[in-house]
């Protein structure tokens, strides 16, 4: 976390994940380029380096796609997490090229302004054949350059974290408009079956991922069965279901909550982290703070409250201990809202 905004503030971790990132992008477009010109010699460097830096952008973008799930199915794909927005910023770049190259080779050399050609040279919109996939991928790029260009830490606090979070998941619509744009574009200039299979296996991969992903976390948002108290807590779960450190992940009035074990003492906190809406409940009790394990921000138990000078703050909710038992009220407090954790004693 940063008291200040930084245009750069790389750690080793941030540099290693952007060389590999990075070379990996140039090795992908080496080989893309020699085996191009290996198969069709004829190719112009023009039109490899247009299906280079476009193949090369989606598949950045399901590797991108894939993280997400793939760390909720197992917590050794987190390192992938910590630094996936260097990876969108990067396949953004290639999808600009891509895009650069495609308008000068086909709409640059007319009468028409190229942006204007680009969206009024094919009117086929009647057939599937010849349907005008272009501005699809254009408006994919729109997308993605939004996506890219608020990015930063910066954005995200002042357009507020829903607002980014919100402005982010477009990357959905991004997806869905890029594959139509490769899928009809490959209908009109390729008759090779591979490439149709390629495609389809991505987005099989991708949805299927987030279909996984989504059925093992469908349990955590089932209602609890057993009847509140008078007091209007209701019974979670045991004090020994929760591991020393660690938290569990409970769902209350239609809210994850997340309930944590520690120094002999229980208390529960909303599951949203204020970043980037990390699972808090995920994460582990270090140092006696809460932290989140997407990108380490970190809160006070007892508060909600992240530790001075930092400013993040996420709800609170009352505990209690009877019979060995935690019992927690379903209505949030006021984030930032300092609560007594619940106290156990011996063995539980």
């Amino acid at each position: 976390m940063s008291v200040a905004y930084k245009s750069v503030g790389w750690n080793r971790q941030k540099k290693l994940y952007d060389r590999l990132l990075v070379g990996g992008v140039v090795g992908y477009l080496a080989l893309f380029m020699g085996v191009g010109f290996g198969l069709h010699p004829d190719a112009t460097a023009e039109a490899l380096l247009i299906r280079g830096f476009g193949t090369a952008a989606l598949l950045l973008l399901h590797v991108i796609l894939c993280i997400g799930p793939l760390c909720r199915l197992d917590r050794r794909f987190l390192p992938l997490l910590y630094n996936r927005r260097h990876m969108g910023v990067t396949m953004f770049v290639l999808a600009f090229v891509h895009g650069g190259f495609a308008l000068v080779q086909f709409h640059a050399l007319g009468d028409l302004n190229p942006f204007v050609s680009l969206l009024v040279s094919n009117p086929r919109f009647d057939s599937l054949a010849q349907f005008p996939f272009q501005p699809l991928g254009a408006a994919a790029l729109v997308i993605l350059f939004l996506m890219a260009a608020t990015s930063h830490d910066f954005w995200m606090n002042n357009l507020t974290a829903p607002v980014w979070k919100a402005l982010h998941m477009l990357v959905y619509v991004a997806y869905a408009l890029l594959v139509m744009h490769v899928a009809l574009g490959v209908l009109q200039a390729e008759t090779n079956p591979l490439l149709t299979g390629l495609l389809a296996f991505g987005m099989a991969l991708v949805l299927g991922l987030h279909v996984l992903a989504g059925s093992r976390d469908a349990p955590r948002d089932r209602p609890l069965r057993g009847a509140p108290d008078d007091a209007g807590f209701e019974d979670v779960c045991a004090v020994s279901d929760i591991p020393e450190g660690r938290g569990r992940v409970v769902s209350l009035s239609g809210e994850r909550v997340a309930v944590f074990r520690f120094d002999g003492q229980v208390a529960a906190l909303s599951n949203v982290c204020q970043h980037q809406n990390g699972p808090l409940g995920e994460g582990r009790v270090i140092n006696g703070k809460v932290t989140c394990p997407w990108h380490g921000y970190e809160y006070l138990p007892s508060c909600g409250r992240s530790p001075e000078p930092f400013t993040e703050q996420v709800p609170t909710f009352r505990v209690r201990i009877k019979d060995a038992r935690v019992w927690v009220h379903p209505t949030p407090l006021p984030a930032g809202t300092a609560v007594e954790p619940a106290r156990y004693e011996g063995d539980v």
